[in-house]
């Protein structure tokens, strides 16, 4: 009987390259595995604070993944970039210095920009052009501290406010608006800094330009950048709008019930898919190139 040796190309799943490349991967969770908890904390700490984080991501991956799809129908060969270390070298500085002042800031700073070194090592030059713009995107989800949004925050609240004090005039029901302060005969609401609209106007922004970068319609992709900021704006007026009116008809008690947080989950399902589908091309464009 003639029996025949198995070689490791015929198991490629086991040759010594593989391995390697398993080994490098396991190396890289275990670096950035505290990092990535960090940032899914922050990222789920509530609606207010980074909530746009795992939409961002959501939509970066989906973006990626589509594009990828199209590069395979392409059938353009997967070979390793040396250009991966450009992005490896500082990211893994970047790392170590977060090591010594515990900000995790920098290390989240670093783990995106390690993807692109990444990506250019296994998946190489062609495809990693080809979804670099969405990578370096990932970096709108890095959390934002305060003391550099503060006078946003604060410029949004007063469009709220003042917004919803000029809306409950014109339909006759008694209020009082003092700076971001409206009081209302059951209650009053203050729009804080969580209420601002900060967090659906930074993920607004974000997916409107990775939207308009992958549209090949001009006239779309103004539409997309131009309606996005007053998109994300007036859907917060809204949002505040509604919550002063169930304090009126409810009292104020109502913004003590999950209703409070929701509307702020709310605000992302409407203006999000709206800039998405206003970017989409449609499919006489899409046929035509």
């Amino acid at each position: 009987m003639l029996t025949s040796k198995k070689t490791d190309s015929q198991f490629p799943l086991f040759n010594r390259d593989s391995v390697i490349v398993l080994f490098i991967i396991a190396l890289i969770l275990i670096l950035f595995a505290p990092t990535a908890l960090w940032l899914f904390d922050r990222w789920t700490m509530g609606v207010w604070h980074n909530g746009h984080g795992i939409l961002i991501t959501a939509v970066v991956i989906y973006l990626i993944w589509e594009e990828l799809q199209r590069q395979q129908l392409k059938n353009h060969e997967t070979t390793s970039s040396a250009w991966g270390f450009l992005f490896l070298a500082p990211a893994l500085i970047l790392h170590m210095l977060d090591t010594g002042i515990h900000t995790q800031l920098l290390s989240a700073a670093a783990l995106f920009l390690s993807l692109p070194g990444f990506s250019f090592l296994f998946l190489g030059a062609k495809r990693t052009k080809s979804i670099l713009f969405p990578l370096s995107m990932l970096i709108f989800t890095l959390p934002i501290p305060l003391t550099f949004t503060e006078s946003i925050h604060l410029f949004l609240r007063h469009i709220a406010a003042d917004s919803v004090g000029w809306i409950l005039i014109q339909i006759g029901i008694p209020s009082f608006k003092t700076g971001t302060l409206i009081e209302i005969p059951n209650g009053s609401l203050q729009v804080a800094d969580a209420c601002s609209g900060f967090s659906t106007l930074y993920a607004s922004i974000t997916v409107a330009i990775l939207t308009a970068y992958f549209c090949p319609v001009v006239i779309r992709r103004v539409l997309v950048l131009t309606i996005a900021i007053p998109l994300a704006i007036t859907i917060n007026v809204i949002r505040v709008f509604l919550l002063t009116m169930l304090v009126h008809w409810f009292g104020i008690d109502i913004l003590d019930t999950s209703l409070h947080e929701i509307s702020g989950i709310i605000t992302f399902v409407v203006s999000l898919p709206i800039i998405f589908w206003l970017g989409r091309a449609p499919e006489e464009a899409e046929l035509a190139q």
